[in-house]
C-alpha cells in the first residue's frame, strides 16, 4: 500500500459508485490504473466489499452506541442483541470493542435496561449519537432501489431498472436523490490489518461549543489525514483518519485535543469492521407495506 492506494480507498470509502476514470482524473492517474490498484486491493483483502450504510434513523429507527471491554464478538452480540438488532461491531486495539445497536423506540429506557442486561461484558459508556436532523422522505419506489443496492451497490443504473422494472430515469433521480441524503453512504467494508504501511483510526470528538465552526475547524487542520469525511452527531464529531506512524497518529490526536471547542477525545485503532444488514431488510420490509406513498421520518 502507498499513499496512491489510500487515496483511492478514501475515495471510494466516500462514494464506492464513483467511477474509476473519475477518480484517475481527480487524482492526475488514468481510470485503467485505478482499477488495477483497486483490483489488487481485492485480492489481498483490504476491500472486502461494497457496502451502502444507511444510517438506522432514515427507516425510523433510533441507534445506541456501545463502547464495551472485551473482543468475544459472538459474546458481545448475545447481550446487545437483548436489547435491539446489530448493527456494528467493531473490535479495537487494547480490548475495546465498540458497537451499536437498531432499536424501535424509547431509547432512554434502553440504555437503562442496556445497564442492567448486558452484566456479562464490562459496559465503558453508553449513548445516542444524535443526528442533528436526519432528515428523509423515501417512496415506495425509493425503497425498492435501496433494497437492490444492499445487496450490490455499485450496481449500474441499468442494471437496476432491469431489476426492479422501473425506468432508467427514475432509478437516476433516485440514486441522486441517495447521494444528497447525509444518511446515506456509498462506501465499503476493509480490513484495517491488511493495510500495510499505515494506520487506520478513528478520533471521537466531544464538542461543547458550535458544532458547525468546529466542524469546519477541523476539516480545515485534519483534512490531508482524513480517511473518510467525518460523522456528526449532536455534540460529536467522529475523525475517521490514518497514519504512517503510531507517532503521528497520537501527534494528530493531541492536535484534535486542541482545536476549539474539541472538550475531550478517544482514540480508536480498528481491528476489524463488522456491518450488520439483517435490520435495514426488516425496515424496509415493513415500511413498504405502510398506506402512505411517502415515508418521512425525522429525528431532532
Amino acid at each position: 500500500m502507498d499513499n496512491l492506494d489510500m487515496k483511492i480507498l478514501s475515495k471510494l470509502l466516500n462514494n464506492c459508485r464513483e467511477s474509476d476514470r473519475q477518480i484517475g482524473k481527480e487524482l492526475g492517474i488514468s481510470g485503467g490504473a485505478v482499477r488495477v490498484r483497486i483490483k489488487k486491493m481485492e485480492e489481498k483483502g483490504v476491500i472486502e466489499k461494497f457496502f451502502i450504510k444507511v444510517e438506522p434513523p432514515i427507516l425510523g429507527n433510533g441507534i445506541l452506541y456501545f463502547v464495551v471491554s472485551g473482543e468475544n464478538i459472538q459474546e458481545i452480540l448475545e447481550q446487545v442483541s437483548l436489547v435491539g438488532e446489530p448493527f456494528l461491531v467493531v473490535p479495537c486495539v487494547g480490548g475495546i470493542t465498540v458497537c451499536s445497536i437498531v432499536i424501535k423506540e424509547d431509547l432512554e429506557q434502553k440504555i437503562e435496561l442496556a445497564k442492567k442486561l448486558m452484566k456479562d461484558i464490562r459496559v465503558l459508556s453508553i449513548f445516542e449519537a444524535e443526528n442533528p436532523g436526519f432528515n428523509s422522505n423515501l417512496t415506495k419506489t425509493d425503497l425498492e432501489i435501496l433494497g437492490e443496492l444492499i445487496k450490490e451497490p455499485r450496481q449500474k443504473s441499468e442494471q437496476l431498472a432491469k431489476k426492479t422494472d422501473l425506468s432508467t430515469k427514475t432509478i437516476t433521480r433516485c440514486l441522486e436523490k441517495l447521494h444528497d441524503n447525509d444518511g446515506v453512504q456509498f462506501t465499503l467494508i476493509y480490513d484495517p490489518t491488511k493495510i500495510e504501511e499505515f494506520i487506520p483510526h478513528a478520533v471521537l470528538t466531544w464538542i461543547n461549543g458550535d458544532l458547525k465552526e468546529t466542524l469546519e475547524n477541523l476539516n480545515n487542520n485534519f483534512s490531508e489525514s482524513y480517511l473518510q469525511i467525518p460523522f456528526i452527531a449532536k455534540n460529536q464529531i467522529v475523525l475517521f483518519m490514518y497514519s504512517n506512524s503510531i507517532f503521528k497518529m497520537d501527534e494528530l490526536t493531541q492536535k484534535v485535543r486542541t482545536i476549539k471547542n474539541v472538550k475531550s477525545t478517544d482514540l480508536f485503532i480498528p481491528k476489524k469492521i463488522l456491518f450488520y444488514t439483517n435490520w435495514i431488510q426488516r425496515a424496509i420490509k415493513e415500511s413498504k407495506k405502510s398506506p402512505k406513498l411517502h415515508l418521512t421520518y425525522q429525528t431532532n
